[in-house]
């Protein structure tokens, strides 16, 4: 004998169970529904304070980064010849180009061909050039700002410095420097010489 009365809802749970409805609820139920909404691949949206998109199929987060994480991964295969990407430059290529290596050497040999390959290279290290002075302007901006005046010493003791550099002399002479060093560098990608600049 059992000691327990099975309610309503217990013999309705047990129906939907044998009928392979485990998923059913085994009450009704009145009250809010949501309204369904279908999307499709490359749909984005805004759920619950945060963004989402379907790729191949799949409902995943979607954040500003996603742009740049697709950039930074090396794919399986190149996007522009489709051959498998195991070369050893493979990547390196990749980074710079968006190719592999057999894509970046024919890309050049026809460069060579057409007489334009000079100015590619001209272009390439120049641009190299003006990322290092971009680079080292921003290092040097952060040096001259950070306070100087005070060091801890091994011992732990504060030690207090006095002089030091003019900010403003050396922000004067780097700003001239920089100056000059992007005029050569704009002169180079131009291919002038100097006796071009008279």
């Amino acid at each position: 004998m059992l000691n327990k009365e099975f309610k309503r809802k217990d013999v309705e749970r047990m129906r939907n169970l044998i009928k392979g409805k485990s998923g059913e609820s085994a009450e009704t139920q009145v009250g809010y529904t949501s309204k369904k909404v279908s999307y499709k691949e490359g749909d984005i949206w805004e759920e619950n304070g945060k963004k989402w998109i379907i790729k191949d199929g799949i409902k995943q987060t979607y954040t500003k980064l996603d742009k740049i994480k697709k950039e930074a991964i090396l794919p399986l295969f190149c996007p522009n010849c489709g051959s498998l990407m195991k070369k050893r430059l493979d990547a390196k290529m990749y980074k710079i180009h968006k190719t592999c290596f057999d894509c970046v050497v024919e890309m050049e040999h026809k460069l060579r061909i057409e007489g334009k390959y000079e100015e590619y290279e001209r272009n390439i290290i120049a641009n190299n050039a003006e990322s290092y002075l971009d680079d080292l302007e921003q290092y040097l901006l952060e040096a001259i700002n950070t306070s100087n005046d005070q060091y801890v010493s091994e011992k732990g003791e504060i030690e207090r410095w006095k002089g030091g550099i003019d900010k403003d002399e050396f922000l004067d002479q780097m700003k001239t420097n920089l100056a000059k060093s992007r005029k050569q560098v704009d002169n180079y990608k131009q291919n002038k010489t100097d006796d071009d600049k008279t």
